[in-house]
């Protein structure tokens, strides 16, 4: 179990995010923070109190943000707000997305701007702690007044509504918040609009997607580094003093990545010497390195603007030290949304050059003596024919998947939010495109392994040797009547897992 997360002034990290969310720390507040809490919430109570109306306070919301509210209908406003909002439609996210989505707006309610009572805080960390995880669905967000269905859905959770999913059944909220001992929240003035205004799922899919991209850009170096090693290609062209004379960070990386994992093998010694009649090799292998290199620093990119949303407080209005509660426009998705999509895009182009060094292992001529689609038996078996049609029509879909979302404004409210982010649509994208790029390096994988297990007696580096024995503990060698389907799974799953790393030993 990984250790406690405390929220407190300090920004919350990426990577306990991924703590609570995957590995289920538990979550809490400072001292200081609850304290806080409980000073910017007098604010709010001032206000309530006031002649003088105040968004969010003692008006109503969106396009009826000019009609003021009496005070013995604000409770019934704040509900009525959360069972509208919870208008979402379509399957039910996955659960982590979910938990990233309370953990963020957790976070951002701990950040003291948002006028939050700070029992309400202190219940949206219990349903986390408690593992209850209230059910959103797939659509109902324009990534701008926030991810505004998908909050809200949470919201109606802490009021004891709608339903979640805990103990591992879909159930009434009420049952599972009574089953773990938490009172449901009656929500008072600002906290309806508190839960709702934030880009915190489109924020917590680009964190969780971080995460796993720099597991599979490292499995890709490494099925790269393989799919050399077996179409006979030289390792030369990793070297560090050529990379240095492109001096990109994550080329090298990669480039060094490779260079490494090809150390020692004697299928690339084999034909080092003055035999060896081919001058360079094609570019799906001589520049990988540039196009994984070029990914890893999207990625930075797209970490750098996830660790400012951490140092964020994205809520409208917002409730300020001194007092003052204002309008203001930081609940656009933009930033998010753009990185977002600026992700898919190397994202599908990984997969495009993984699947091309695939191909040509299965070309008998161009595969330097590998047998056709390296069948045991070629006409009676196929080999990784169709294993390849998987992997090509996967990078198909990834392609589309790196249409931008974040062009495709849909004005809504009356006019009002007139123009919008789209950053859930291009979070929700990006997480399918991430599942697709894990299918294609496990295909590619699989491939490799079978094409080095074809040139013995020559024997694999000692990296791309571990990882093509651990492969073996799922999966067969070469051989007639073999069933790739379940074998591609499991490959998926050494992907998905962080084996195939582990096995490899590489630094990533």
């Amino acid at each position: 179990m990984p250790e406690p997360v405390l929220l407190s002034s300090k920004p919350m990290t990426a990577a306990q995010v991924v703590d609570v969310v995957r590995g289920h720390a538990h979550v809490g507040l400072a001292e200081a923070v609850e304290k806080n809490l409980a000073a910017t919430r007098q604010h709010i109570e001032d206000l309530a109190d006031a002649t003088s109306p105040t968004y969010g306070v003692s008006t109503g919301f969106g396009a009826l943000a000019t009609r003021h509210i009496p005070v013995e209908s604000r409770t019934a406003l704040q509900r009525s707000l959360i069972r509208s909002h919870a208008a979402g439609a379509g399957p039910a996210v996955e659960t982590e997305v979910v938990r990233a989505l309370m953990l963020l707006r957790l976070r951002t309610l701990a950040s003291g701007y948002t006028g939050v009572r700070p029992q309400t805080a202190q219940t949206l960390a219990a349903l986390l702690n408690a593992d209850i995880t209230p059910v959103v669905h797939e659509y109902g967000s324009l990534g701008c007044s926030g991810d505004l269905a998908p909050l809200a859905a949470v919201a109606l959770a802490l009021m004891g509504e709608g339903e979640v999913f805990h103990a591992g059944e879909r159930k009434p909220a009420a049952d599972a918040l009574n089953a773990a001992g938490i009172t449901p929240v009656v929500l008072a003035e600002k906290e309806g609009l508190a839960l709702t205004n934030g880009t915190d799922g489109m924020l917590g899919m680009l964190l969780l997607a971080a995460a796993d991209l720099h597991r599979l850009l490292d499995v890709a170096d490494l099925t790269a580094a393989m799919s050399v090693e077996a179409l006979l290609g030289t390792d030369r062209a990793f070297a560090a003093d050529l990379q240095a004379l492109r001096p990109h960070p994550g080329q090298a990386t990669s480039a060094a990545r490779m260079f490494a994992a090809l150390q020692g093998s004697k299928i690339v010694e084999s034909h080092r010497g003055p035999d060896c009649n081919r001058v360079q090799d094609a570019y799906s292998l001589r520049c990988a390195p540039q196009v994984h290199g070029a990914a890893r620093d999207t990625l930075t990119h797209a970490e750098l603007v996830g660790e400012r949303e951490l140092w964020s407080a994205v809520d409208n209005p917002v409730v300020l030290a001194d007092g003052r509660v204002e309008s203001n426009g930081n609940f656009h998705g933009a930033p998010v949304a753009y990185v977002l999509d600026f992700l898919a895009v190397p994202v599908a182009d990984v997969a495009s050059i993984a699947e091309r060094r695939t191909d040509r292992m299965l070309d008998q001529a161009r595969s330097h003596g590998l047998p056709p689609f390296l069948a045991y038996d070629p006409g009676v078996d196929s080999g990784h024919m169709i294993a390849q049609y998987t992997q090509a029509a996967v990078v198909s879909e990834l392609k589309r998947l790196a249409v931008p979302a974040s062009v495709d404004s849909i004005p809504s409210s009356a006019m009002q939010e007139d123009h919008v982010s789209m950053g859930w649509s291009a979070a929700r994208k990006l997480r399918k495109a991430v599942d697709g790029l894990t299918t294609v390096l496990a295909v590619e994988l699989l491939t490799a392994a079978r094409a080095l297990d074809f040139r013995a007696p020559l024997q694999p580096s000692p990296v791309t040797g571990r990882v093509r024995d651990l492969l073996r503990t799922k999966v067969e060698g070469p051989g007639p009547d073999r069933h790739l389907a379940p074998e591609i799974a499991a490959a998926e799953e050494l992907v998905r897992s962080g084996a195939v790393l582990a096995a490899a030993e590489l630094e990533a």
